[in-house]
């Protein structure tokens, strides 16, 4: 049901941020792949944000289920040089090189989506900054026309964050189910 709910999704509107929040790495690596996976069937690139403990797990899965011309349609970032690029969370040199990487995409018109696993290494770091990026995000991917799931471990998310992160992603992903978040401005419009 997941998968034809989010694929058809997908095709009536390519512009979809996703919130994810994961308890189990078992249960996150499946998902990351189905959503690889059905991005590559769809004809989509994908830009996986991942870090290098669950990623060579997601890879080895992956190489099961595609081809090695499938297998290039990844294009895999660490998400520890992702969000910390300048040295600290810091949104606009996140969304830099966000930008720079997407650009040969958006010259070629071809079309991709984004898997991002979002993490920090303190409960210090990013709480304050992560509402002002998600919100860019979800900018992002309605200028742009991208689906994009954003992934966030439960554990790591105080309930004022996962308040903003309700607020600034307009779908949630929960189990095998796409729902929309209530919380999101535009939640009664898209209902």
């Amino acid at each position: 049901m997941f998968k034809n709910k989010m694929n058809q999704l997908f095709e009536d509107q390519k512009s979809v941020h996703v919130l994810y929040s994961y308890d189990e790495s078992e249960n996150y690596i499946r998902q990351a792949v189905n959503y690889i996976q059905n991005g590559i069937f769809a004809g989509d690139c994908v830009i996986l944000i991942e870090n290098d403990r669950l990623y060579p797990f997601i890879h080895n899965e992956l190489k099961t289920l595609l081809t090695t011309d499938q297998m290039k349609m990844i294009n895999r970032i660490n998400n520890f040089d992702f969000y910390y690029s300048s040295g600290s969370y810091h949104p606009p040199a996140i969304l830099d090189y966000f930008n720079k990487t997407v650009q040969p995409y958006l010259e070629k018109e071809i079309s991709f989506r984004s898997w991002a696993h979002v993490e920090w290494s303190s409960m210090e770091d990013p709480l304050h900054l992560i509402e002002d990026f998600e919100k860019i995000v979800d900018n992002a991917v309605n200028q742009l026309s991208f689906p994009l799931i954003c992934a966030y471990k439960s554990e790591r998310m105080p309930e004022y964050l996962r308040n903003i992160l309700m607020e600034t992603h307009p779908y949630i992903l929960v189990e095998d189910d796409l729902i929309l978040s209530e919380q999101y401005p535009l939640s009664t419009d898209m209902k």
